[in-house]
């Protein structure tokens, strides 16, 4: 079990305030963490992740570490791993993937001097993780820190080693759901069907899906046989996040309400209703 801790320099010089270690070191120390001789390439992540109100999600990353022939990256005391954040880099306003079950990246050598690594960074919504406001644009960050020798439980940190790096953006999406009904079933041909659904999303701060007012819904139509659907109509949801209009019966098909999204709202296609028209 990990937990990300801020080691600081005793002068105050340097700070590492965003590193996941292992929960026996992170205990203060003397000295400054030089700049180890690391570099990260082929930072990788889901541009985006819907993320619910109960499921964990696991958003996977990988990317490269290349090291001097200086640094002992297969040692036991060499740790690696990503994260996200917002702010800056150095002083980042928050992080997600700190919590105590975070882990470091897996990491299989290439060659004498790089490291190809995978890991995930774990969501749990239900355990506090994140709330609404954490919704949009994080930045992905790869870090390793190496002790080379040094007791974690009191090092001194001129002995350790410590490289950062920035990587590229992903967002983090409130799931939403959206539901078709359309009545009556079966219908005569010429009459009134009425499309009836609602369109609601996760709230992360109270673990509930709440109704989404005001938002632009497109009604579709696919006939029977066809996978092609066409809009029929746009309409926008009511204040309980409702959605009802009608349409003339004219032939056998399905139904279905359509929500392009709305940053940092995931977009949702709800389940097709089938008419059949005699």
């Amino acid at each position: 079990m990990r937990i990300r801790a801020t080691v600081a320099a005793v002068t105050g010089a340097l700070a590492l305030s965003a590193f996941a270690v292992p929960a026996a070191h992170a205990a203060p120390g003397d000295g400054t963490p030089y700049t180890m001789n690391v570099s990260f390439s082929n930072l990788k992540i889901a541009s985006s992740v819907k993320i619910g109100t109960s499921s964990k999600v696991s958003m996977a990353y990988s990317y490269t570490l290349t090291h001097g022939t200086d640094v002992k990256a297969t040692a036991a005391d060499f740790y690696t791993d990503a994260y996200l954040y917002r702010g800056s880099l150095d002083d980042p306003s928050d992080t997600v993937g700190d919590d105590d079950d975070a882990a470091a990246a897996t990491c299989k050598v290439a060659t004498s001097t790089t490291l190809t690594c995978t890991g995930t960074i774990d969501v749990y919504p239900t355990h506090a993780d994140i709330t609404d406001g954490d919704a949009g644009k994080w930045t992905l960050a790869a870090e390793a820190i190496a002790f080379n020798g040094q007791n974690p439980d009191n090092p001194d940190f001129d002995k350790v080693g410590f490289k950062d790096q920035s990587g590229p953006a992903t967002n983090l999406l409130r799931y939403s759901s959206l539901t078709t009904d359309a009545a009556p079933e079966p219908v005569k041909k010429g009459k009134t069907i009425t499309v009836t659904g609602a369109l609601t999303r996760a709230s992360w701060t109270y673990n509930k899906y709440y109704a989404y007012s005001g938002q632009s819904v497109q009604l579709q139509f696919a006939k029977k046989g066809s996978t092609t659907y066409t809009t029929l109509k746009t309409i926008k949801t009511d204040t309980s996040g409702k959605l009802k209009t009608t349409v003339t019966a004219t032939v056998d098909g399905s139904y279905r309400y359509v929500y392009a999204g709305l940053f940092p709202t995931a977009a949702v296609t709800s389940a097709a209703d089938a008419v059949d028209v005699q």
